[in-house]
């Protein structure tokens, strides 16, 4: 066989078996350790430390429109807080503090002096009088108005035929739920029948509890039906936004609305529901707010019997007016509508039941003042509508599934229902709504401790056709 030659040549071959022969260098395969520049490490941390300074001080001190507004979002959201106002005042120098607070103040105070007036004699419209007889006889000048004598006729009573009773029942229906698209609901009446059985006045859908996901209905307005008590005049929607959601509860009838008192007012309060239950109530939420401190005077721990503010009960009178700056007072009236005054005006006499707190939100149907200072929170209010229909909201938030909004997210729910009268509640672990048996149909903002809500000195309480308060 021929000799291979495995190096190219017999010299090339020597000289790699010399370099073999050499013994390697005892650093070989490990690196050299680098020197230390601890000049280097120190002028990084200074950059990043001057680099997050100058930030800081760019978001606490610039008037760009961005960062103003959610800085103003951030300040108001910690201090209108019984428990996290530290998140502000650590954080941010006082004079800053004290500007956004000022502003978010005077906001509030523009509304001082503006109250409802819808059912006033001045704002009713000029009804043409009609003389006495002691007036004609004195030789009044105003013309005798002759009563006109009414044309009896009698009327043969008309068969009318199963479709058609079916058919005016279902007109009423609609025009009673106008929020309802037809088209949704009646697609959802056609894929569950059992849902008519009783006929359109008896429709009855329980769909709104905090752990269930409604039905497959919407209203005009692209909200989602949680719920439908046709007896009662009830109706239950999903509101929501990017990052918050809460109920809109609708009471058709608003004779059967009272504020409702716990049982132990005084010492403690109960959940709205249970203040419900107890006065045969089909929809509650939160009224007045009251003093939360528990006995060591801890904030945030109050057990809901100390009433703040006044209110009334079905005549009766409880707690003691508010003396701040800017509260207002929603009353109920005998004529079963809802008026809006300062705190610091006399309840009026016809006035049924009532409840103080702040902002007023809506005043004969106009937002009466941009709320652009009041923070991301959970939320609460009360109003009426054109129709007179009374309307519920309750906002979640401080949840993952709900940040909260703010007063002015909720007077554009209002609006868009007609709202004509309209105020801001307690919110907070406050707001609550619930409804028909259900523990709660929205989440209270301490989940784990009020899974039913917190407990409350009083509610809202939409009752069952028929109520009266002498029942």
């Amino acid at each position: 066989m021929a000799n291979l030659k495995l190096f190219g040549s017999s010299r090339g071959a020597s000289h790699v078996a010399q370099r073999g022969a050499k013994k390697a260098p005892s650093n070989v395969g490990t690196k050299e350790p680098k020197q230390k520049k601890p000049l280097k490490t120190i002028a990084i941390i200074l950059a990043v430390v001057l680099c997050l300074e100058g930030l800081y001080f760019f978001c606490i001190y610039s008037n760009n429109a961005f960062i103003k507004k959610y800085r103003t979002i951030y300040i108001t959201t910690a201090m209108n807080t019984m428990t996290h106002q530290w998140l502000a005042t650590y954080f941010i120098p006082a004079d800053v503090i004290d500007t956004v607070m000022y502003d978010y103040g005077m906001a509030i105070g523009e509304a001082i002096g503006k109250e409802s007036s819808w059912g006033n004699a001045e704002s009713k419209p000029d009804v043409p009088s009609i003389p006495s007889p002691a007036e004609e006889s004195s030789g009044s000048s105003t013309p005798s108005v002759k009563p006109i004598e009414p044309e009896v006729t009698v009327i043969e009573p008309e068969v009318v035929s199963p479709e058609e009773i079916e058919k005016q029942e279902r007109d009423a229906f609609y025009e009673l739920f106008w929020e309802l698209d037809q088209e949704s609901f009646d697609a959802y009446l056609d894929a569950n029948p059992e849902v008519l059985e009783n006929g359109w006045n008896k429709i009855h859908i329980n769909e709104a509890g905090f752990e269930e996901n409604g039905i497959d209905a919407k209203t005009v307005f692209d909200e989602q039906v949680l719920g439908l008590d046709a007896e009662n005049g009830i109706l239950l929607v999903r509101v929501s936004g990017s990052s918050w959601r809460g109920v809109l509860a609708i009471g058709k009838n608003p004779a059967m609305l009272s504020i409702e008192m716990a049982a132990h007012i005084g010492a403690y309060g109960e959940p709205c529901g249970e203040i419900a239950t107890d006065h045969g109530g089909m929809l509650a939420m939160n009224a007045n707010p009251f003093w939360d401190e528990d006995e060591q005077g801890n904030q945030g721990n109050g057990n809901g019997g100390i009433l703040a503010g006044y209110t009334r009960s079905n005549g009766t009178a409880y707690g003691s007016h508010f003396t701040a700056w800017g509260y207002k007072r929603l009353e109920l009236h005998k004529d079963n509508l809802m008026y809006i005054k300062d705190v610091g005006r006399p309840v009026a006499d016809d006035c049924t039941d009532c409840c103080e707190f702040a902002p007023a939100m809506i005043i004969d149907g106009q937002q009466i003042v941009d709320y652009g200072y009041t923070g991301t929170h959970p939320r609460a209010a009360i109003g009426q509508s054109d129709k007179y229909e009374i309307l519920m909201l309750a906002i979640e938030g401080r949840q993952t599934q709900s940040l909260g909004t703010d007063v002015n997210t909720c007077i554009e729910i209002m609006m868009r229902h007609h709202c004509m009268q309209a105020l801001n509640l307690d919110g907070g672990s406050s707001a609550m709504l619930w409804f028909d048996g259900k523990d709660c149909i929205s989440s209270s903002s301490k989940p784990l401790r009020y899974l039913g809500g917190r407990p409350l000195p009083n509610a809202w309480v939409y009752h069952a056709t028929g109520w009266t308060p002498e029942a």
